[in-house]
């Protein structure tokens, strides 16, 4: 019943036009036809609860039956959510005020919620001297600004903007490691890291490398890339931008984002897989994690994460994430 719902829900949703628009590109990728190639999206959905997006990203028109089972869809991602994550907790996650409330030990950075005091504001700026500022429930690095203190600005103008716009998180900025700011130093490049938590024990399951370009941010939503990272801590695909652009090198710094390595990525392990245990009737997380120059430290976690597996076209093995969760999770 809850797969019936799920469907019904996207269908009354879905942006038919972008549906179109996906299908025509695949048709003349594929030398199909527009009228095949939607017959197939549909096909997938029912199937497999593949969107378009999904069946675009994750290169379906290129998958046998056999390897279209192996991928994590949105539909499916959807399934492990409502199983293990209870939703009356996801405000823990989901608003950031609440979540640095309850991580503030694996923060390790200053941080404050902007009230109605604006001698605190001004105070913590002048301390810390470059700031991030964020809404508190918003996500996918919207709103999400840096300011850097200047004695000859107007703060408590700043201050008006920022109550105005409901900036309303501010934090210390992290200072990035000297090896992740080879890739890129305009923002903090962080890992998207996954677990889960059952039966007393957290489970590390998977990392991929976010990285900014151009922006402040390196959500992928606003204009940034991601590649994965082995369990050894290298990254072994090039990058991939949410247009679908594929890169060896980064566009900026052209640094070479193959055989890149995180500095201390089993620190990093093991910082998500202690987080997992605080909170257990959120078994499923997605972990944003920076490298700073004296460790990995937790930037905000995810109750409901995002859907990061290889693209048929840059793996080895056409096979997707459910041969890897099942193991643990036991869901499909």
């Amino acid at each position: 019943m809850g797969k019936i719902k799920y469907l019904f829900k996207r269908i009354i949703k879905m942006d038919y036009k972008n549906m179109f628009k996906i299908a025509g590109s695949i048709s003349q990728k594929t030398k199909r036809s527009t009228f095949f190639v939607l017959l197939d999206i549909i096909k997938c959905g029912l199937k497999y609860q593949a969107g378009y997006y999904d069946y675009q990203e994750f290169e379906f028109y290129n998958l046998n039956k056999d390897e279209r089972k192996t991928y994590l869809t949105r539909g499916k991602n959807n399934e492990i959510v409502k199983k293990f994550n209870d939703k009356s907790s996801f405000y823990k996650f989901e608003n950031k005020a609440e979540f640095n409330q309850i991580f503030n030990k694996y923060l390790k950075r200053n941080w404050m919620v902007l009230d109605n005091n604006y001698n605190k504001f001004e105070k913590f700026f002048k301390e810390n001297k470059s700031i991030i500022v964020k809404p508190i429930d918003d996500e996918g690095g919207h709103g999400v600004e840096k300011f850097v203190y200047d004695a000859k600005m107007d703060c408590k103008e700043l201050y008006n903007k920022l109550i105005a716009n409901g900036q309303l998180l501010i934090e210390e900025c992290i200072i990035q490691h000297k090896d992740m700011n080879v890739l890129y130093d305009k923002s903090v490049n962080t890992m998207r890291m996954f677990t889960f938590y059952k039966n007393g024990e957290s489970y590390f399951l998977q990392a991929v490398l976010k990285i900014g370009n151009g922006g402040v941010v390196d959500n992928f939503s606003s204009g940034g890339m991601y590649a994965y990272i082995s369990s050894n801590g290298d990254v072994y695909t090039e990058a991939i931008d949410k247009n679908d652009n594929i890169y060896s090198k980064h566009p900026i710094s052209n640094q070479k984002i193959v055989g890149f390595r995180i500095p201390m990525f089993k620190n990093s392990v093991e910082l998500v897989k202690e987080c997992a245990k605080i909170i257990p009737e959120i078994a499923y997380v997605g972990w944003d994690v920076a490298i700073s120059e004296n460790g990995p430290v937790i930037v905000e976690g995810n109750c409901f994460p995002g859907i990061y597996q290889v693209k048929p076209s840059l793996a080895d093995k056409k096979e997707g994430l459910i041969p890897k969760y099942n193991k643990i999770m036991g869901i499909f």
